[in-house]
């Protein structure tokens, strides 16, 4: 990286396009989630070589439920083969990972692999990787929200959950969320041309910098990543 060029402690991603990139192929949009899925094994020793310290992507929302039975089908083999995978990728770069999100709603043996692979890679500090599976931002607040209030009826609230007006403080609300102790984003990327969050990290993402492209996600190579690098740092002369 240019050393000129500030890196973002933090990127987050959201991973569009790969269906769309597999239509114009005229390949089944499974192909492009395997495609994607590749590229982001790529991207992340990519990103780490640029000396990125946290990386958080959205890989599969409460939403994507919705979608055909085939593509879901799909999408949880590609979540048993990855999640194995990414074991081997986190001893590599002793990274450590994390999936935020509820993984309650996934087969029991992908929940099996979440635990396998966060435990694995727990006491790791080179890079910090978060994958949002079966995540939704309305979601991660209300179940937040929800402990909190479960706190409150047990009394085991912190004590320094209110500042002296008696206003719930900002760390507090924090330390519910799904990404408690996890800096928020300094630059966040979406892939393939929409230009809107998709219920993704709407809290963490309040002063943080859009980066929007028309280049789907198995498109979206190092080059790529360095044009966004670059308009982050132009935003930062404005600031």
């Amino acid at each position: 990286m240019n050393n000129e060029l500030k890196v973002p402690n933090h990127i987050a991603i959201i991973l569009d396009g790969n269906g769309r990139w597999a239509k114009k192929r005229n390949m089944p949009r499974g192909y492009g989630h395997i495609v994607g899925c590749d590229n982001l094994e790529k991207m992340c020793d990519v990103i780490k070589d640029m000396g990125v310290k946290y990386l958080t992507v959205y890989a599969f929302s409460t939403e994507n439920w919705k979608r055909s039975r085939a593509e879901v089908e799909g999408l949880l083999k590609l979540f048993r083969q990855y999640l194995k995978r990414c074991i081997k990728k986190a001893h590599k770069n002793q990274m450590r990972v994390k999936i935020i999100g509820d993984p309650s709603a996934f087969p029991q043996d992908i929940q099996d692999s979440i635990h396998e692979l966060e435990e694995c890679s727990k006491d790791y500090d080179h890079m910090y990787f978060q994958i949002a599976m079966n995540y939704g931002s309305r979601d991660e607040i209300l179940r937040g929200m929800t402990r909190m209030i479960e706190d409150v009826k047990n009394g085991t609230l912190a004590e320094n959950a209110f500042d002296e007006n008696g206003k719930l403080t900002e760390q507090c609300f924090e330390s519910y969320l799904d990404t408690a102790g996890i800096p928020d984003p300094d630059l966040l990327i979406r892939t393939s041309g929409e230009q809107r969050l998709s219920n993704y990290l709407m809290w963490q993402l309040a002063y943080t910098e859009f980066y929007f492209t028309e280049v789907p996600w198995p498109d979206f190579h190092e080059e790529e990543l360095r044009k966004a690098i670059e308009q982050y740092n132009l935003s930062l002369i404005h600031i």
